[in-house]
């Protein structure tokens, strides 16, 4: 009887070490040898641009590693942002918000005009932000850019918990007052405000959305919990936990529409140190994957982007998070 010889990606064939089991590798097929599931660009409707590593925080989980130290994604300018907001024009890309993220976004020199440049083509705008120091020093220019802009300029601040206690083990001692200083003078100058928490295991979201409800009343803050775009909570990111890979099948059986995930409809664009210009990657999270990298401009970057990630089983499929506003 002929041996039957199992059909291999090339990928596999030109890594045979990977013929172990390992999840994770091969971008066309699962550990089990089924087909991997991919997204496909539905419409790019969110473009994010990482500022820049850099933070003031060193928080326990952080995903991008961010710190005062971490400068693998350098700061972007606002002249490099804007080629590619030239580009969302010259395509007519159906792009209706721009993100901010880092690093902390207001530690960027830049950082003003980079939220500038889009609300004046009129374009919404989400920032996120810790809401601490490096944001107080630019509070005359979002004063200004709220009294010109209004509602189109969104500022989400990170809230890991609705106490101090959780919040402050994972972004350390200090740091909750800091932050509800923050989110009470944007509430206070009647910013469009969001909060990012998360979702800890043992305590279901009604829970969650309940202590932040308390919190919120408790400061004067105007904040709807029931809004998953005004309180969002995150599934908790442990690169420990095992999880599954996600296959074809998997949209059937979860009951789950693909457009439906941040890579349908959203790209972000990085500054690695060193480099001479921005690329393109498929995600928020996987800014340091080479595998996500799509290329230097958007026009590269729209094709569709195979699920070969922890974080795109845990945070996006499963998880069913997202980090855009809407």
């Amino acid at each position: 009887m002929d041996q039957i010889v199992p059909k291999l990606s090339p990928f596999v064939t030109a890594h045979p070490t990977l013929l172990d089991g390992a999840k994770f590798y091969d971008p066309a097929l699962t550990a089990k040898g089924e087909v991997r599931a991919s997204v496909n660009m539905a419409g790019l409707k969110t473009l994010w641009f990482n500022t820049g590593t850099l933070c003031n925080l060193t928080c326990l989980n952080c995903y991008i590693e961010s710190s005062p130290t971490n400068d693998a994604l350098s700061y972007l300018t606002a002249a490099e942002a804007l080629a590619y907001l030239d580009e969302i024009a010259d395509l007519n890309l159906p792009v209706e918000e721009i993100g901010l993220t880092g690093g902390e976004p207001f530690m960027n020199p830049d950082i003003l005009s980079l939220i500038a440049v889009p609300l004046q083509r009129a374009l919404k705008v989400l920032v996120l932000t810790n809401g601490m120091k490096p944001m107080d020093h630019r509070k005359d220019g979002l004063l200004a850019l709220k009294a010109q802009y209004g509602d189109r300029l969104t500022l989400r601040v990170s809230l890991d918990h609705y106490t101090g206690l959780v919040h402050e083990a994972e972004r350390g001692a200090g740091t909750w007052a800091r932050a509800l200083e923050g989110l009470h003078w944007l509430s206070v100058h009647g910013f469009n405000l969001a909060v990012a928490g998360r979702s800890l295991a043992g305590e279901t979201a009604d829970e969650a959305r309940a202590g932040y409800e308390a919190l919120f009343e408790g400061m004067g803050v105007a904040l709807d919990v029931s809004n998953p775009a005004a309180l969002v909570l995150f599934p908790e990111m442990d690169a420990r936990v095992d999880v599954p890979e996600i296959t074809t099948a998997c949209w059937g059986i979860l009951h789950k529409d693909p457009a439906d995930l941040m890579c349908a409809s959203s790209r972000m664009v990085v500054k690695r140190r060193g480099a001479d210009q921005p690329a393109v990657v498929a995600c928020t999270l996987l800014p340091y994957d080479p595998q996500f990298e799509l290329g230097p401009d958007l026009v590269s970057s729209l094709g569709s982007v195979k699920l070969n990630h922890p974080h795109c089983a845990k945070f996006c499929v499963l998880g069913g998070a997202s980090c855009s506003a809407g």
